[in-house]
């Protein structure tokens, strides 16, 4: 996907995200940072904030930096940490997702949701959060992946030429996110609604 389509496309959504796409993956959100959450107490990256849906929910114990490619998203999610006195959010900046502005081994925990289908590369996104991460750390992602048979998995393939227009793959392989060599797969179940999002958490080795 060009990054520019991208950018425009999230321009258009910015508006009325929270209530279409937004309302669609609350469970994958909320289940992702109640993972969050029960890990100890460290810093977090959100990798592709967005309007800043899930900032509310984190623990207050956290130190969360939220990044986004959109300027329309992260003026919302701005917005969202002034109302609510979001104190656990330590800062929310434009970036690049291919190109984190942060060092080596950084982040006790990273969160992409909902994010690497609509990324350019995400490989190097993934492997960027995986830079980024601490050895030991994990990385939870939350995604819609494309499905190998029946009715869905047809709408998917039939859907998949208009990614620009929409904002994100629907034809997106799991595969994509797991060829990182320094992650290895703790958790990977289904979610409501019809097992459509995939909950992910990846572990970045010791070793890295």
């Amino acid at each position: 996907m060009d990054i520019n389509a991208v950018k425009t496309s999230y321009a258009r959504w910015a508006p009325v995200y929270d209530k279409t796409f937004g309302a669609i993956t609350n469970v994958g959100r909320r289940r992702s940072v109640a993972y969050v959450n029960g890990r100890s107490a460290g810093k977090v990256l959100e990798v592709g904030v967005g309007t800043g849906l899930a900032l509310p929910f984190y623990d207050p114990k956290l130190n969360v930096t939220g990044i986004d490619f959109s300027d329309d998203m992260l003026e919302k999610a701005r917005k969202k940490v002034r109302k609510k006195d979001l104190s656990h959010v330590e800062s929310l900046r434009q970036m690049d997702a291919r190109d984190l502005d942060f060092p080596d081994n950084h982040f006790d925990t990273v969160a992409a949701m909902h994010i690497v289908s609509v990324v350019p590369e995400p490989e190097r996104v993934v492997a960027e959060m995986a830079r980024v991460c601490k050895p030991g750390g994990h990385i939870v992602i939350t995604n819609h992946f494309a499905r190998d048979k029946g009715f869905l998995a047809a709408v998917e393939r039939i859907s998949a030429p208009f990614s620009n227009l929409l904002g994100w793959h629907s034809d997106f392989e799991v595969s994509t996110v797991l060829g990182e060599p320094t992650l290895s797969v703790v958790e990977k179940k289904t979610l409501p609604p019809m097992g459509m999002m995939t909950f992910l958490v990846l572990e970045k080795s010791k070793a890295a």
